[in-house]
């Protein structure tokens, strides 16, 4: 890999991705240059210069201090296209149409550095078809960067390249997203919609399909399906009201225009009561109206029966509460699927339908099974994976109960599972983690992570289940533990102390207090520095 620095950064749209991602750079020090169309009255730079002052006003913030704006530069292009000379990547984050994008292109083209990468931020036009029209050259620099939205604050970025994307193209942007804006990067193959947004909008419309199908209301789905199951707070219909209904409207019919011969194309038709609300204006929480809205003090979910708003007064059911706590997951995956309470067969059927979905799309959307589940995990704060989940779950049991369920006609199409589920590596392994790596399909084997040095010096790196990577839980070395408190070294770093809290979600209190006291005298006496540092979310309880 070659010694390449970004050391400026162009962003082409100053929209709301645009200018986010602008501020990130900015963030880290990065000079950037973000351009958009010249203003038709006043200064010609007005549509950035209003961005930029927007960021300082937004929150959550996307500038880490309000003075960090001083690395971002307005431009338009009428007047400052040659700007892109002196930067080493530049992003492309305008609206999501394929003309206005080639029409942009045939504008900069001309102007960006030979040895520049030229990126496009889109969720899911097909990078191939956006490459149309390029010369050999910057085909060869070209790729898709999907950040999600904050950028600030989500981790994951998607890289999709073309065939035609150079190796080193390819590696040097994913160590300047990693090591400098901090990401975490999964590749993805140029299909709609790419890992995160086709698993995870596919998952949001079967999980509508199945309560609809089992009769669970609004407010109890996002009972069961949020942090019960280890995902966001925000669940299901209330991360659609969060996304916006016309947005996810938008995605939904992406996968309906691109996707007609998938086998699970009749489950993206768009809800009826999605359709309904758009309708009356209820875009979700930017309308203050969606599947939910609040009237005073009191949460209103949309009867569609009625047509109007009812009080959110839901309950889910204590004894499929009680199921989802039992922490040994195939005990709770065979419970869920042998009870007749209809919020647990709710719950097996999204689990169902998910593990059907990831094993019949994994080889068209991604290289490996690591790719879908850090792209869950880190894209719609999973805290572990559909893969992860099916694999502890016991594989070859799941594996047969999804075929069970395929062939009485209960999943939500009738494509098979592929082969390599049943025999094969995957089968023979129990799953699709091994010590050896994760499965990919198309080699029909498991796959190690990838060896780049930015990865080298991260001491803990994000791992799957199976992978033997050590964490920040057993790594290193301890110098005094307690309940409330580990102080330890890091492999390789035996000169500085680290101390982590042990406490429950890391709550501060009386020994955690005497344990930094410890910390602090062992460090002023024998060590470079302290870092204190959480292996997990959150840092500390209000933090």
């Amino acid at each position: 890999m070659s010694n390449f620095i970004v050391r400026k950064v162009a962003v082409l749209g100053a929209g709301v991705m645009g200018a986010q991602i602008a501020a990130h750079c900015a963030n880290a020090k990065v000079p950037v240059v973000l351009f958009d169309l010249p203003a038709k009255e006043g200064p010609k730079n007005g549509i950035v210069d209003k961005a930029i002052l927007n960021l300082t006003k937004l929150k959550p913030a996307p500038f880490g201090a309000k003075d960090i704006a001083q690395y971002v530069q307005a431009a338009n292009y009428e007047e400052h296209l040659e700007l892109l000379q002196g930067c080493d990547l530049v992003i492309e984050a305008i609206a999501e149409r394929m003309d206005w994008k080639h029409d942009l292109y045939k504008k900069v083209a001309p102007h960006i550095n030979a040895t520049a990468i030229f990126a496009t931020n889109t969720s899911g036009l097909s990078i191939s078809k956006l490459s149309e029209g390029f010369d050999t050259d910057l085909k060869s620099r070209f790729c898709g960067v999907h950040f999600f939205n904050p950028p600030r604050y989500m981790h994951l970025c998607e890289l999709i390249p073309l065939s035609t994307t150079r190796q080193d193209i390819l590696d040097n942007l994913e160590t300047f997203l990693t090591t400098t804006l901090g990401k975490g990067i999964i590749t993805a193959k140029d299909t709609p919609n790419f890992v995160a947004n086709r698993v995870g909008v596919a998952g949001m419309l079967a999980t509508m399909a199945e309560a609809k199908k089992f009769g669970i209301p609004f407010d109890i789905v996002d009972q069961l399906t949020g942090s019960k199951l280890g995902r966001a707070k925000s669940a299901t219909f209330r991360t659609a009201d969060v996304v916006g209904l016309d947005t996810m409207g938008h995605v939904i019919a992406t996968m309906q225009n691109t996707l007609p011969n998938d086998p699970f194309a009749p489950s993206y038709e768009t809800p009826a009561v999605l359709k309904k609300l758009v309708e009356l204006g209820a875009l979700g929480q930017k309308a203050k109206a969606g599947f939910f809205k609040k009237v005073g003090k009191q949460i209103m979910q949309f009867d569609e029966a009625k047509g109007d708003y009812v009080p959110s007064e839901g309950k889910a059911d204590e004894a499929v509460l009680k199921i989802l706590k039992n922490k040994n997951v195939a005990e709770r995956m065979a419970q869920l699927r042998g009870s007749d309470h209809p919020q647990a067969k709710f719950l097996w059927a999204i689990f169902r339908d998910a593990f059907h979905y990831i094993a019949l799309h994994l080889n068209d959307i991604a290289d490996t099974a690591r790719d879908v589940d850090f792209s869950l995990r880190w894209g719609y704060g999973w805290s572990e994976g559909p893969f992860e989940t099916w694999q502890a779950a016991g594989w070859k049991q799941v594996a047969e109960w999804v075929k069970a369920d395929i062939d009485a006609g209960e999943a939500l199409c009738n494509a098979p599972l592929p082969a390599w589920v049943f025999e094969g590596p995957v089968a023979d392994n129990g799953g699709v983690y091994s010590p050896a790596g994760a499965f990919s399909p198309a080699s029909n084997s498991f796959v190690a992570r990838k060896d780049l040095p930015v990865y080298k010096r991260q001491i803990f790196r994000a791992k799957v289940l199976g992978e033997t990577t050590v964490t920040g839980h057993n790594g290193g070395t301890t110098v005094k533990e307690t309940d409330a408190a580990r102080i330890w070294t890091a492999p390789g770093h035996d000169d500085v102390l680290i101390l982590s809290i042990k406490t429950k979600m890391h709550a501060i209190g009386p020994d955690v207090i005497t344990a930094t006291h410890e910390a602090i005298a062992l460090a002023e006496k024998s060590y470079k520095g302290l870092v204190i540092w959480s292996p997990d979310e959150p840092f500390s309880a209000g933090a």
